[in-house]
């Protein structure tokens, strides 16, 4: 297996991948391609939601994260900046990650196979009333909020959207229609404004299961209006990422164990690499292979996930820097194992 997809849970396929490995508009909606399979948004709670683990007052600024436990299960937990203050906020079983905030950072949603599928779900940021959100019986990934809560982006093949409290409402923004079998849409980003949505978007897939030529995408709300950002050969991956003012794209760029965080205006211009190795170093990274960028909500700083697995260590760890790359630390002293940050 390629580290790409070991870390990346970038379609059904490769989330299921790692837990084999580790124990991760307006108008009429689209019809979705035959690759995403797609049930009723109307069906009734699977999994009763629960109480929160631990009880305790939710500082500003927490980073919320996916965190591998000893016994293998992944859960969604937060910590101050500092790394002080970890609360674990999920319970049950199975694999539960790709956290992000709602806008008045009171909830977080999250992917998680808790029901068998992946679906959305939702937890307060406090640990308390955890609920499923999503009943689509097929791979539901990587949520993102509108700006004013009430919707839900997210990934799984194509982007959708739904109604973020209830699941209802599904419209399916992209399709493949015409386009090569292993085309994928994935890792949407709502604009500050909400008027626009970035994304990942692949033209195809190899023989490996990993995308060919994905680039940031941006298109209308309603998914009209797409258009390419990005066109290097360089691949990219999860998650793009607008700053708070809606100035800046934060982004992964890389091959293989080569991903490091990158910069650019938010019409695509003037890109320029923040952490990593470059595409003509050794690959697997010298330095460990970035990606999951995420803006502190003053968007001085920037924090996302470096793994050192490619270099044959069992550590993870979520990275903080200020957002001109400089003063890279671990949140995290000890060695851990962490999924895609929010903040």
């Amino acid at each position: 297996m390629t580290s790409r997809v070991a870390r990346a849970s970038v379609a059904l396929i490769a989330v299921l991948a790692v837990l084999a490995v580790t124990g991760c508009s307006s108008g009429s909606v689209s019809t979705p391609p035959a690759s995403v399979s797609l049930g009723t948004a109307e069906a009734p709670t699977a999994i009763a939601p629960t109480t929160a683990p631990t009880s305790f007052v939710v500082e500003a600024g927490r980073i919320a994260y996916g965190v591998k436990g000893a016994d293998g299960s992944v859960h969604v937990a937060s910590a101050n900046a500092d790394g002080s203050n970890i609360h674990q906020l999920t319970t049950g079983s199975g694999f539960q990650a790709c956290v992000t905030y709602s806008p008045d950072r009171t909830r977080i949603a999250y992917c998680s196979d808790a029901s068998g599928n992946f679906e959305i779900w939702t937890v307060g940021s406090d640990g308390s009333n955890q609920a499923q959100v999503t009943h689509l019986g097929g791979s539901a990934l990587f949520p993102n909020y509108s700006p004013d809560g009430k919707l839900i982006a997210f990934g799984g093949g194509q982007i959708n959207v739904v109604d973020a409290t209830t699941g209802a409402s599904l419209q399916v923004l992209t399709n493949c229609t015409g386009q090569k079998p292993g085309c994928s849409n994935d890792f949407p980003a709502w604009s500050p404004d909400g008027m626009k949505i970035l994304y990942i978007h692949a033209e195809d897939s190899n023989a490996n299961g990993e995308p060919v030529n994905s680039q940031i995408w941006i298109m209308d709300a309603d998914g009209s209006h797409a258009k390419a950002l990005t066109s290097d050969p360089a691949s990219k991956d999860q998650l793009p990422e607008w700053s708070p003012d809606g100035l800046q794209i934060a982004y992964e760029r890389g091959n293989g164990g080569n991903g490091g965080i990158w910069l650019m205006d938010a019409d695509g211009s003037h890109d320029h690499q923040l952490t990593g190795c470059t595409a003509t170093d050794p690959s697997p990274c010298a330095v460990g292979d970035d990606f999951g960028p995420a803006w502190s909500p003053d968007g001085t700083e920037i924090a996302f996930v470096r793994d050192f697995g490619a270099l044959g260590q069992n550590d993870r760890p979520v990275y903080v820097m200020n957002a001109d790359g400089t003063n890279q630390h671990r949140v995290i002293a000890d060695p851990i194992v962490q999924y895609v940050p929010a903040w």
